[in-house]
């Protein structure tokens, strides 16, 4: 049984009690505390820490809780609590970075055209914001106000980008340690493994074929937060004796 540690602890049960505030209260949650798209309406700057507390159902916080308490205390062990936390919340910037990231490169050159073709800033924000067309819109413009609303009205939750920076700096203090997936129960060591989920992720987001995940997933969020997970514990790992000499 793999003891768990008290940064890790205090983190599930903060997710938790997020949760149960969600089914209390349902929509209002989502709306005030998962990560919109900066456009939009329902975007607050304090979303930008909260949506790493909010999930989208059981399942989802199940599995994310799971992989915290078990990559997450033996990461906790090996840094220190504050070291740990701070690696968490990175790599959940990281994750927002990345995909909001993603969102700007799809949604900006359509936002532009249309633009280009006539309409108005406002103009777009309304059809995107109410869903309706304003009297004289083309076809064209539709097809490019489809292409942009996704992006628009995205919002993304959960701790996932958190995770994949804690399960990389796992991968970097144990890089022969032998994963498994649920859905694929063969041993793969982390320095495989791992490198092999954020390329299906990176196919993931870019063609929407989706492997593992629920088509809804924030395939870029876990590419970012794995990123800086990997690129933190890579430099402290480096540079350990220095941290060990001045002990």
């Amino acid at each position: 049984m793999i003891k768990i540690t008290d940064a890790v602890k205090h983190l599930i049960i903060i997710n938790v009690l997020f949760f149960i505030a969600t089914q209390l209260y349902g929509d209002q949650m989502y709306q005030w505390f998962a990560l919109w798209f900066p456009k939009n309406e329902n975007f607050q700057i304090w979303q930008i820490v909260t949506h790493m507390f909010m999930h989208g159902g059981t399942t989802h916080i199940l599995f994310n809780m799971i992989g915290l308490w078990m990559f997450g205390s033996a990461v906790e062990r090996y840094l220190d609590k504050t070291q740990f936390l701070f690696l968490y919340f990175s790599a959940g910037l990281g994750a927002v970075l990345f995909q909001l990231g993603f969102y700007y490169f799809n949604f900006i050159p359509a936002f532009s055209e249309l633009q280009s073709s006539g309409l108005a800033a406002d103009q777009i924000t309304e059809m995107l914001t109410s869903n309706r067309l304003i009297e004289g819109v083309t076809n064209a413009q539709v097809t490019q106000l489809r292409t942009i609303a996704p992006y628009f009205n995205a919002s993304m939750v959960g701790a996932s980008g958190c995770i994949m920076g804690v399960l990389a700096a796992f991968g970097v203090m144990n890089p022969n340690a032998e994963l498994m997936m649920i859905f694929l129960p063969i041993p793969i060591k982390a320095k495989y493994f791992i490198p092999g989920i954020i390329l299906l992720d990176v196919i993931s987001a870019v063609t929407g074929q989706s492997f593992f995940s629920p088509s809804n997933t924030a395939y870029m969020a876990h590419v970012g937060g794995a990123l800086i997970g990997f690129i933190m514990m890579w430099y402290w790992k480096k540079n350990s004796f220095n941290k060990n000499r001045w002990n």
